[in-house]
């Protein structure tokens, strides 16, 4: 029996490229018959695989009267496996509270954390987890009923990063069944007997009634998850070139796509496209197929300056001819106060303003970050702050009044990003709007006496 199930695991590891051999490799154990099963069969593939193998358990802190005796029970099974054993603790309660999850979601998330983080200090290259067929097929019937796509239908991955899932392909029953012939011990986590998780009742209560129907349930649904990971494969790919194409700017928290090229792509791939931005810049929880539509609409027919606000803080702004994906978050500047030579660091951003008195007349600066004023028409200190309503100034090279919102319009500024943007005064003249135009009335000339210069570059004071 044991030969048998080995010899199925290790040809799911080689199918799946999950090792190579010579790995060193974190496995998740629960005490539960999948990883303590998963455990005997990587202690088995060590000598063979020159595998360097460490099991961990985590401490959810939602069951104290189990978890001494669980601890108690994998560290004497890793004793005589001779498999080093660690313990790692999480809050979970006050996590699901403080990002509004269910216990399950926060537990899961906590626990990928703390794997993730030992797989670090190891040093490891793989996390191997206990995911089993039927676990497989349990997902695919939850976001069926959720209503997922075809994304979410495609189940568990069978491997993604250094996370591996060696038992994938093999059902529950044959697990049980290996452990009995064996007279290899587990443990029962009493959660996983509650029927108030909706896994639970779905593993409980509807599987069975849908094996009535179809005895080779898990087979006829293991069939229908690899066809759509294959094809979500390729659908990958397609994805990958299209943003090749669309993407105008990238950073960590902010992505920004040309508009005109997606109005014209197949809903399809647009939705992928989205979903795949989305995930960058934030994650996708909470984000729904009725919030992917709502970006499409938006794409197709919203005007300059529309916007939605999603879970998450992710905010889609349809802007002249890109649409902007970001986390980030509004930001208004704070008041400041400048006196020549001197600078100010502008809080929340990397954005220095530097001042500094000039006795001759110098030219250089692009009109733009960098300006020269006439310091004998200005009162110092200067104040620096954000725009404010009725906010006016004459920009240079323009040859009379406008106001600082149609200024912005003008020069096509997205609306989130105008309290960002630093308003230089003496008094209540603007004298500078701050990487974008002076006032005409404040300019330097040939005849002036002494001159402000004033810069705006990124970067610590």
């Amino acid at each position: 029996m044991i030969r048998d199930l080995k010899e199925r695991v290790y040809a799911t590891i080689k199918r799946y490229a999950m090792l190579r051999g010579g790995e060193t490799v974190i496995t998740g154990l629960s005490g539960g018959p999948d990883s303590v099963c998963l455990l005997h069969i990587l202690a088995r593939l060590r000598e063979e695989m020159g595998l360097t193998v460490h099991a961990l358990y985590v401490n959810h802190n939602l069951r104290p009267q189990e978890v001494p005796l669980e601890i108690e029970f994998n560290e004497k099974l890793c004793g005589d496996l001779k498999i080093d054993f660690s313990v790692k603790s999480v809050d979970v309660r006050p996590f699901a509270l403080e990002y509004s999850l269910n216990i399950q979601e926060a537990a899961r998330e906590l626990r990928y954390a703390a794997l993730q983080e030992t797989a670090i200090e190891g040093g490891a290259d793989k996390i191997a987890l206990g995911h089993n067929a039927d676990d497989q097929v349990e997902t695919f019937v939850m976001r069926l009923l959720r209503g997922s796509g075809s994304r979410g239908l495609s189940g568990i991955p069978v491997k993604r990063g250094k996370i591996i899932r060696p038992l994938i392909e093999i059902e529950r029953k044959e697990i049980e069944a290996f452990l009995s012939a064996e007279s290899l011990s587990y443990v029962v986590d009493s959660s996983n007997l509650k029927t108030d998780y909706s896994r639970n009742r779905i593993r409980q209560s509807l599987i069975p009634i849908m094996k009535e129907f179809n005895p080779n349930l898990t087979g006829t649904l293991l069939n229908t998850v690899a066809v759509l990971q294959e094809e979500e494969r390729y659908f990958d790919i397609i994805v990958t070139k299209t943003l090749m194409k669309l993407i105008s700017r990238k950073t960590e928290d902010r992505i920004e796509l040309f508009l005109i090229p997606m109005e014209n792509l197949d809903a399809v791939v647009l939705r992928r496209v989205l979903r795949r931005v989305i995930e960058v810049v934030r994650g996708l929880k909470g984000i729904s197929f009725s919030h992917i539509e709502d970006i499409i609409n938006l794409i197709r027919n919203g005007n300059s300056g529309d916007r939605l606000n999603l879970p998450g803080n992710v905010r889609v702004i349809r802007e002249y001819s890109i649409l902007v994906i970001t986390s980030e978050m509004p930001f208004k500047i704070a008041s400041y106060s400048l006196d020549p030579p001197g600078d100010v660091v502008i809080s929340g951003t990397e954005m220095v303003i530097s001042a500094s008195l000039e006795e001759r007349f110098d030219r250089t600066g692009d009109g733009k970050s960098c300006v020269l004023l006439d310091a004998d028409k200005i009162s110092f200190p200067l104040t620096i702050r954000s725009r404010k309503r009725g906010d006016y100034f004459y920009p240079s090279g323009f040859g009379r009044r406008k106001k600082l919102q149609d200024f912005f319009v003008d020069q096509k500024v997205p609306r989130d990003q105008r309290d960002s943007i630093p308003i230089v005064l003496s008094g209540d003249d603007i004298v500078w709007v701050a990487g974008y135009r002076a006032d005409d009335r404040f300019m330097a000339s040939d005849g002036t006496g002494q001159s402000l210069r004033l810069i705006i570059k990124k970067g610590k004071k």
